[in-house]
């Protein structure tokens, strides 16, 4: 038997925290917001479950399907109406950038992406970067700087934590709770 949970509890955060004022005091930094994500977990009913089932014979697998990375750095792209309003990647028809400031794929194929229209490229931004329209180009850069974002090619987005644990659940948790810590 297979079961699968989905939990996107953090993805909410990091959405919420670029909503709401006072999530952005709290989770200020990198550390505050593993902190605020530690705290949430320790008294969640997902915890909870895990201990009813850690006596149980079993094996469980724990990931994610991305990370996050606190974006600092605007970069300017103009695109059409249809090109998507993600921060961290485009795809559009016609979309113009700075060449150093993101991964290009001029043909989306080349990466096994999608190609949605004839003259599709998709970009993605590196790093602390986040890409932003001419248009409202200030607001939206203050706006969105220091949040957590996802969509880019960065190590924190990318690389994507997976833990088996057995019945000895005890130790392994420990082990992600450290890890997190990092």
């Amino acid at each position: 038997d297979l079961n699968i949970i989905v939990y996107n509890f953090v993805d909410m955060l990091s959405h919420a925290r670029t909503e709401m004022e006072v999530l952005k005091e709290l989770a200020s930094d990198e550390t505050s917001y593993r902190s605020i994500t530690r705290s949430w977990f320790e008294h969640s009913p997902l915890n909870q479950a895990l201990k009813k089932i850690a006596d149980k014979n079993i094996k469980l697998i724990l990931a994610t399907d991305h990370g996050s990375v606190r974006v600092k750095t605007p970069y300017k792209v103009v695109g059409d109406k249809q090109t998507t309003t993600n921060l961290r990647y485009k795809h559009g028809r016609n979309l113009n950038y700075e060449q150093k400031d993101v991964l290009a794929f001029k043909d989306p194929r080349e990466a096994g992406l999608p190609v949605p229209n004839v003259n599709s490229s998709f970009i993605f931004a590196k790093e602390d970067g986040f890409l932003c329209y001419p248009n409202n180009y200030n607001h939206y850069v203050n706006y969105y700087r220091n949040t957590f974002q996802h969509g880019g090619v960065s190590m924190e987005e990318m690389i994507v934590p997976l833990v088996k644990m057995t019945s000895k659940f005890t130790r392994s948790f420990r082990v992600i709770m450290t890890i997190r810590r990092i």
